[in-house]
């Protein structure tokens, strides 16, 4: 057993290596070296394939490594697995919830599978209900919860013995910013009030900075670790705040500043761009176009973008050319609906909903999990009708001519939603057949997909084994083989890391300056900023639209400089009343 002074967990020089099939092997981790004291919250952050679920697996006691060793409280994992796993906690990405069974049948299965009595029973449930705010949904169904919900029910479930250390791969993908919220106000009690020794995988470098011990890899190897504070340090006097010039907008300045070589990172940031520098010295005035940049203080995330743009194979953010110009004259409405509703049964999952979306704009629609995002989505691609209201696309009426409607939609879905085991080329061929596409106009379509998205290294490999960005990428190019003038995006960035997210939006703003029209979901409230216009759902109803600048005014902060984040927050607070008000106190 470990020592209060010990390390929870320490690792000295692990490597492991995956076979694959007819590929090369990949080496997941290669000479990680790491420790996490007692009672902290630890963070692991780094692209795709870094080898944060590896590591994470290791220390669950369910790989071993093939060199190397790697000690779990106080016990080797690679001879005492089984005593690990008697005193942690893990929570994988996809938790293992029974979605036909109760809250109450879920709990009380995973308490059966770790022995747990009766009386310790009546004891942890009464806490474990009130730390996730479950009391009231204990004869509900899991299938028939929230997103943010079942993430809260399978730390419940986690929970249930009172581990010693507990293990969370990525509990906050595909949650949105609320539930996101009470999700981290769970963890930190539990480390804060409990002294639980806790380590995260997490995509969101904010909660990364939250955390008192940050391990960045990439690579399967370390680049540093410690406290967040320390890897901000990397950028001070390398980070800016500029506001775009009259005429000018903040998505056109961050692309430009994107595109330049001296320039590290840059992203929009409540209607700015804040823009990191390879070097103090560096000349910017052609990109910034007359735009003021004013220093600002170095975060984690600016200094986690040095470290990983110093090394080579990091992703570019690079654009995307179109084969045509959609240049059809400014203020032609793409997409128009009016009073759209959606009825499930008695269930009403869209509820009269209005919004026009213009050429060439981005669009975002937000809103909680189960807000009716994905159903609106899917009524406007076509895919289900609506049962009322008026929906147009591309001057179509979809309640009547929807075939010729979807000709010029193209459409990415939450998950990767290609045929695993073919390789990109396949897929693009099938889907360039599937569009309509013949001879010589296919395989130019299709060469252009490999070019643009940078495939071409890939082109005969199994889609499946692709990195998360490359799967991203795959998609991106398949939806816009038939040279489609209306993206829709469903949660395309959920999962993806930071690098993968930066490529994605330089290609997605390049697609709008060239006419084409993006409606997106999102649960990352940065990526809102990109956005010409906003509307934000829950229960089915738009609470607010307009644009980012207009969505942030409902911030409640006390200097009034409210974030995209914050003002969601607020909105939705205040549109579910007092009582969800107090809960989130």
């Amino acid at each position: 057993m470990a020592s209060d002074t010990q390390p929870v967990l320490r690792g000295r020089d692990l490597c492991k290596t995956f076979a694959v099939k007819e590929r090369a092997p990949v080496q997941a981790l290669q000479g990680v070296s790491l420790d996490i004291p007692r009672g902290v919250l630890a963070a692991l952050v780094g692209p795709d394939g870094a080898g944060k679920t590896t590591l994470i697996r290791l220390a669950a006691g369910l790989l071993r490594p093939d060199s190397g060793s790697l000690s779990v409280l106080g016990f080797d994992s690679s001879k005492d697995a089984q005593s690990i796993q008697d005193r942690i906690g893990y929570m994988p990405q996809r938790f293992g919830l029974y979605e036909d069974l109760s809250v109450q049948e879920n709990l009380d299965l995973y308490a059966d599978l770790h022995g747990i009595s009766v009386e310790e029973r009546a004891q942890r449930y009464p806490e474990l209900m009130s730390m996730t705010a479950l009391a009231r949904f204990t004869d509900r169904l899991a299938g028939q919860l929230s997103g943010g919900m079942k993430q809260k029910l399978g730390l419940a479930c986690t929970l249930v013995r009172s581990p010693e250390l507990l293990l969370l791969d990525e509990p906050t993908v595909g949650v949105d910013p609320l539930s996101r919220r009470e999700l981290w106000d769970i963890i930190f009690q539990l480390v804060h009030d409990r002294g639980l020794t806790v380590l995260t995988s997490t995509a969101y470098l904010d909660e990364a900075e939250r955390c008192s011990h940050v391990i960045v890899m990439h690579d399967g190897k370390v680049l540093t670790q410690g406290d967040p504070k320390e890897t901000a340090k990397q950028a001070e006097n390398r980070v800016f705040v500029a506001a775009p010039a009259q005429g000018d907008s903040a998505r056109a300045l961050q692309a430009r500043l994107l595109d330049d070589g001296r320039v590290v990172d840059a992203v929009p940031e409540a209607g700015r761009v804040r823009f990191v520098v390879a070097q103090t010295d560096a000349d910017l005035t052609t990109p910034l176009q007359g735009a003021n940049a004013e220093p600002a203080q170095p975060h984690f995330e600016d200094g986690f973008m040095i470290l990983l743009r110093q090394r080579n194979s990091a992703e570019h953010a690079s654009s995307i050319t179109l084969a045509k110009h959609l240049d059809l004259g400014e203020g032609d409405i793409v997409v128009d609906v009016h009073d759209l509703v959606r009825r499930f049964g008695k269930f009403t999952a869209v509820d009269h909903v209005s919004f026009q979306v213009h050429r060439g704009e981005i669009f975002g629609l937000l809103g909680p999990n189960g807000a009716g995002k994905t159903t609106t989505f899917r009524m406007l691609c076509g895919l289900l009708k609506a049962s009322g209201g008026t929906l147009n696309v591309a001057g179509n009426d979809l309640r009547r001519a929807g075939a010729q409607a979807r000709q010029h939609i193209g459409y990415v879905a939450q998950k990767f939603s290609l045929y695993p085991t073919l390789s990109p080329r396949e897929n693009l061929e099938f889907f360039a057949s599937a569009y309509g596409l013949r001879g010589a106009k296919r395989d130019e379509r299709i060469r252009w997909a490999l070019e643009q998205f940078e495939l071409e290294h890939s082109a005969e490999a199994v889609s499946s084994e692709l990195p998360g960005g490359y799967k991203q990428r795959l998609a991106m190019g398949a939806a816009l083989l038939h040279e489609p003038d209306l993206l829709f995006l469903d949660e395309p960035t959920s999962g993806a890391d930071p690098l993968a997210r930066r490529a994605f939006w330089r290609r997605i703003t390049a697609l709008a300056d060239q006419g084409v029209t993006v409606i997106v979901t999102t649960h990352f409230m940065q990526e809102a900023e990109y956005c010409d216009h906003i509307a934000i759902l829950d229960g089915g109803k738009i609470l607010a639209q307009g644009t980012p600048a207009d969505i942030r005014q409902h911030a409640k902060t006390q200097d009034g400089a409210g974030s995209m984040e914050q003002a969601f927050i607020d909105i939705v607070l205040e549109a579910r009343g007092p009582r969800a008000a107090e809960q989130a106190a």
